[in-house]
């Protein structure tokens, strides 16, 4: 593969930059301190994931089980939302899980906007009910609209985009998807949804595909621009978004 080619101002222009977990290289990821720090960043957007709890609160972690980043064991959705703001997160002193309503107050009067990823566990079927509770927290936090709801299930950001009064929803795709439906597949997918938005990893865009997707009236982002080559990267090709785990070094980068 050929080296990505430098940035046009253009393209640095138009490529926002977002906080990926909150900058899970920097800090502790999908905690308050985290979101705290991005917003005190010139970012576009922040990013963070929602599971429910036991008894329906949208809360922000990654994961499905709490081994990973937690101190705690077993199913996020096997405890109530009471029970996981009370388990720390691990290696992360006295911070702990906290709920999509208390991120969202974070955010409240904020030029940043946030994405909402809604998570389905492994092997689990896509649960409308984490689209319908996300949305209902952030319209209480009067952040609806500034609140960019991603996906990796197509029926779950279709859901988001019918309920409306976002910012925009984006549909995730993994690479192994494109090798499975092809390039086209991915457009008539997005097509048949209505989505103007996609996002799949960096890996798996150069600039023919990013220009077939644009012909076919789609944005185009991309996660995983982590470090100097994948940032630069998403910048020659003029990516509408990228999503990095070290959102510092991107704004260096991009200035």
């Amino acid at each position: 593969m050929s080296t990505p080619l430098p940035a046009s101002p253009a393209a640095l222009s138009r490529t926002a930059i977002v906080s990926h977990r909150g900058g899970a290289f920097l800090w502790p990821e999908n905690s308050l301190e985290a979101f705290r720090q991005s917003l005190a960043l010139p970012l576009e957007q922040c990013e963070c994931d929602v599971h429910l709890s036991a008894d329906g609160v949208p809360v922000v972690i990654h994961d499905a089980t709490l081994n990973r980043t937690t101190e705690g064991q077993g199913p996020v959705a096997a405890l109530t939302a009471a029970e996981l703001t009370r388990l720390r997160l691990r290696g992360a002193g006295s911070l702990r899980i906290p709920t999509l309503a208390e991120v969202a107050a974070l955010f409240r009067g904020s030029r940043q906007q946030l994405q909402v990823e809604v998570k389905v566990a492994p092997g689990a079927k896509p649960d409308p009910a984490l689209v319908a509770a996300s949305l209902a927290v952030l319209e209480a936090a009067g952040i609806r609209a500034q609140v960019r709801i991603i996906a990796f299930e197509a029926e779950l950001a279709a859901a988001a985009l019918r309920a409306g009064g976002l910012a925009g929803v984006i549909w995730l795709f993994e690479p192994r998807l494109i090798e499975a439906v092809g390039q086209e597949g991915i457009i008539g997918v997005a097509r048949a949804q209505g989505f103007d938005f996609v996002e799949t990893h960096i890996s798996a865009l150069d600039e023919p595909f990013v220009a077939r997707l644009r012909a076919a009236g789609l944005k185009v982002g991309a996660w995983g621009a982590n470090h100097a080559p994948t940032i630069r990267k998403a910048f020659s090709l003029g990516l509408d978004a990228m999503a990095t785990d070290d959102p510092v070094l991107a704004l260096q980068l991009r200035s």
